[in-house]
């Protein structure tokens, strides 16, 4: 979905980096093996962000088991296909097939069932999948599910840059999807060498960058592939400049309003108290997230 309307933001006060942030090599569901970029040590410096896994290989050892059914609650999951193709059925009766340059949008709320399982058997693999956390009040809300197509996403080129907007907005551009409390902006950043790419931020907002291709630059930080660039908050800063390197590059900013509220998490369930968790496991075990 091309957008030819938007506006020039200009940046004149602009966000540093705070840190670099390599990500943990792990695996997850059936042996999927994965980068776990954000990690729990940092669920409340990037409050209302709770994880982000990167996965990508050519091999189908490293993919092919997926991810089978498992539980979820109180948050909700964000999975975004670069390559390949990924089928998703859940327990609240939703299903949908996520291929490249889709996101899977799912909110677990009270509890839902679901599994992720490839459909294919060779070729590459690779995405992204971002766990946002919902407010207290809507923790146990219905579950909900959208699939979005590559071709709905919004998306606008400018300066060398394609912007895809999958949530909040960027130069005008209302993105695919809106959320009031957390507010999160989702931007897929795909930048010729060279360009340069600024994006206005409440200060307010928990804020960073993944570099998957090529290597940019935030202000005097250098940010290669593969590495989190954690944003600075406070101050009176206006928002967020990248320069693209030598490379053509491509990066995910991410940006959101934090809860401020108290995280409990226990593997799949993110409550707020330790006794909210207690009766999510309880309930898993006696099939009532079913």
């Amino acid at each position: 979905m091309n957008h030819t309307t938007f506006e020039t933001p200009v940046v004149s006060r602009a966000r540093t980096v705070e840190r670099l942030v390599a990500g943990q090599p792990t695996s997850d569901g059936a042996g999927v093996k994965l980068t776990r970029v954000l990690t729990n040590t940092l669920q409340r410096r990037l409050d209302p962000f709770l994880m982000l896994d990167a996965f990508g290989s050519d091999n189908p050892g490293d993919y092919i088991a997926g991810f089978p059914d498992h539980p979820h609650r109180g948050f909700e999951t964000i999975t975004y296909m670069i390559a390949g193709r990924m089928r998703h059925r859940d327990s609240a009766g939703h299903e949908g097939l996520l291929s490249n340059g889709g996101v899977q949008w799912m909110t677990a709320g009270r509890g839902v069932i679901h599994s992720e399982l490839p459909e294919q058997e060779e070729g590459r693999m690779e995405g992204f999948q971002l766990w946002l956390n919902l407010p207290a009040k809507d923790k146990m809300r219905d579950p909900w599910y959208r699939d979005i197509p590559s071709g709905e996403i919004p998306e606008f080129t400018r300066d060398g840059v394609q912007v895809r907007v999958i949530a909040g907005a960027s130069h005008g551009v209302p993105g695919a999807v809106q959320r009031d409390q957390t507010e999160p902006l989702y931007l897929d950043l795909h930048l010729e060498p060279g360009a340069r790419f600024e994006q206005t931020l409440d200060p307010a907002l928990n804020a960073f960058v993944y570099v998957y291709r090529g290597g940019l630059s935030i202000g005097d930080t250098a940010v290669p592939v593969q590495r989190m660039a954690l944003l600075a908050n406070g101050g009176d800063t206006q928002g967020i400049v990248l320069q693209a390197g030598e490379q053509p590059t491509r990066a995910l900013l991410i940006a959101g309003r934090p809860l401020n509220e108290p995280i409990a998490q226990y593997g799949p369930f993110v409550m707020n108290t330790r006794d909210q968790l207690m009766q999510a496991v309880e309930d898993f075990q006696n099939g009532k997230l079913a």
